[in-house]
């Protein structure tokens, strides 16, 4: 087995410790990469989430302006027939 001077650990452990720092950094910016990739995920879902709600209310709306209108219809010639069989019954008299 050889045998080490200190200024050869000294080196060795310089090194180890610069390799560990580099490894240390590296790591670190994964997970920072990792972090913001899952916002981004996050962020998307979400907006698919608005999106999907505002999809439904247009929707809504629309069904909502469709009856409005059969509404409108129904009343206006509920009360044609009615207007037209008052004025019959009054005028056959």
């Amino acid at each position: 087995m050889r045998q080490y001077n200190d200024s050869e650990v000294e080196q060795l452990i310089d090194e180890i410790s610069e390799a560990a720092e580099e490894a240390i950094e590296r790591a670190a910016a994964e997970a920072a990469k990792a972090a913001a990739l899952a916002s981004l995920e996050r962020e998307a879902a979400a907006l698919r989430e608005a999106q999907k709600w505002k999809q439904e209310a247009e929707k809504e709306k629309q069904a909502q302006m469709k009856n409005y209108v059969l509404t409108g219809v129904v009343c206006f010639l509920g009360g044609l027939v009615l207007g037209v069989s008052s004025t019959l019954m009054i005028g056959g008299k």
